[in-house]
């Protein structure tokens, strides 16, 4: 199997410990599909130290001549879509279809920020003193470290590359160990594309070892990181405590409120999508409904009807809709969140069961009714395809409850109504909001992100990316020398 090494200052090498990692495909887990570098902290050492001395030079560049590598990079991704796509199915059994989407949508991206380059750096602003000119110019903020997760693992890692790059910064990327294959395809993307050496480096490897080192060194000045809860505060506190710019995008239990007056098909349809997709396995995944109670019957039966037509099965197949889970690690959590909702007296109204499909780590797509505010189902970030449906007696109880939780990532509402429409954008905590659409999804020139325990930092994406990869530098021209 071939072996997929760090890529730093323009050249592919191994780690310098010699260590590899061996990935296995999640539907078929005794398949090998080749191996990474398990990277040292001596490897990110250098890699910062390449991004540093790459500086300089990539940011006297011209923005406009970034954006234009950017632009070359989008359409080699767009090339290798069916390659990189089917790698990272492969690496975590996300349907090709999602796999395939994802890196258009990463073109996309790539495209967007390409024409960031064309924009105004600042703003020419009027000054007290006569003959005084006044300026306010973003400028980059340096070296980036961008750590990312295995579960978007191409186009989460471009959405905090492109804006990084084309605002004249370079990065050191830390990806998932579990995709470090598809980080690497995506790597190389951006060294065809004519990058300079240094401007763009990978390193692979654990990120208990390697996010240390990226939050603390002297030399990087911000860390943009997308992750759980526990590792994103742990960053906090190193970036903190060594003055460092950061960004973190974590964890959601993104509700959706089902009202009297929605369009109930609709609705059901939407849930299941948001719930399902990706099998369950992304920060804005529908993961609890509150139903009101005069049509709670209705929508579960409408549901059901919708989730018994999923078919479960090797991403890379035909007609499949929902793969495995990603890991061994992922299936025993899954499978542990639903025992504690059978166990916590949550009806189990669809699935809960486990499928053998070639060894792989299948779950069944999980309905759950009547749970309580209370349970863990309920409260805790499962990750996986699992939804806990509940009643509730009006759209006032529903908001309370979908506003009853530490995460504040995604909501959506189901109605008819203008008013309540409106209510809901205003009174729901949390970063977007939809109307009748399902939880997950934005588009690359909108802002992304949370609030609460769900994110911290400037959003990603779309205009208010320049807050966070860019700082402010004020200028003073007076034309009197004398």
């Amino acid at each position: 199997m071939a072996d997929y090494l760090n890529f730093i200052d323009g050249q592919w090498t191994g780690a310098s410990s010699g260590e590899k990692r061996e990935h296995f495909n999640p539907a078929k887990p005794n398949e090998s599909i080749g191996f990474t570098a398990v990277s040292t902290v001596a490897d990110a050492e250098r890699a910062i130290e390449a991004a540093k001395k790459a500086a300089p030079g990539w940011k006297a560049m011209s923005s406009v001549n970034r954006g234009e590598l950017l632009r070359k990079a989008a359409d080699l991704l767009e090339e290798r879509a069916d390659d990189i796509a089917k790698t990272a199915t492969l690496e975590m059994g996300k349907r090709f279809v999602e796999t395939k989407g994802e890196a258009l949508r990463g073109a996309s991206i790539l495209r967007y920020y390409a024409q960031e380059g064309y924009r105004t750096k600042g703003e020419v602003l009027p000054s007290a003193s006569d003959g005084t000119t006044l300026l306010a110019v973003r400028v980059p903020v340096g070296v980036v470290a961008a750590i990312t997760p295995w579960n978007f693992p191409i186009a989460i890692p471009i959405w905090k590359i492109a804006p990084a790059l084309v605002f004249g910064n370079t990065v050191v990327w830390k990806p998932g160990q579990e995709t470090g294959i598809t980080a690497a395809k995506v790597a190389e993307v951006f060294k065809d594309a004519g990058f300079p050496k240094g401007v763009l480096n990978l390193v692979l490897g654990r990120g208990s070892v390697m996010g240390d080192i990226l939050s603390t060194h002297k030399d990087v000045a911000a860390v943009t990181f997308t992750g759980s809860n526990a590792v994103g505060q742990h960053i906090a506190k190193l970036a903190t405590a060594n003055g460092k710019k950061y960004q973190l995008e974590l964890g959601g239990k993104n509700p959706a409120v089902v009202l009297e007056d929605a369009n109930l098909d609709l609705a059901a349809r939407l849930v299941v999508d948001g719930a399902m997709k990706q099998t369950g396995q992304r920060c804005t995944a529908t993961s609890r409904v509150y139903v009101e109670a005069g049509v709670y019957d209705t929508f579960v039966e409408k549901v059901i009807e919708n989730v018994k037509n999923i078919t479960v099965g090797d991403g890379l197949q035909e007609g499949i809709t929902m793969g495995p889970v990603a890991s061994k690690k992922q299936f025993d959590t899954v499978t542990g969140y639903i025992q504690k909702g059978k166990d916590e007296g949550a009806e189990l109204l669809y699935g809960g069961g486990t499928l053998n499909i070639d060894g792989g780590y299948y779950i069944e797509p999980t309905v759950f009714g009547h749970a309580t505010h209370d349970m863990t189902i309920v409260k805790e970030e499962i990750f996986g395809p699992v939804v806990a449906l509940m009643k509730v007696a009006d759209y006032n109880e529903a908001l309370e409850r979908a506003n009853d939780t530490m995460y504040g990532l995604s909501a959506a509402v189901f109605t008819d109504s203008l008013e309540k429409a409106f209510h809901f954008m205003e009174n729901s905590e949390v970063g977007m909001v939809q109307i009748n659409g399902e939880t997950g999804g934005a588009e690359p020139q909108a802002p992304f992100g949370g609030t609460k325990a769900s994110g911290q930092g400037p959003k990603e994406q779309g205009q208010a990316a320049v807050e966070f990869f860019t700082t402010n530098k004020t200028i003073t021209i007076n034309p009197f020398t004398k």
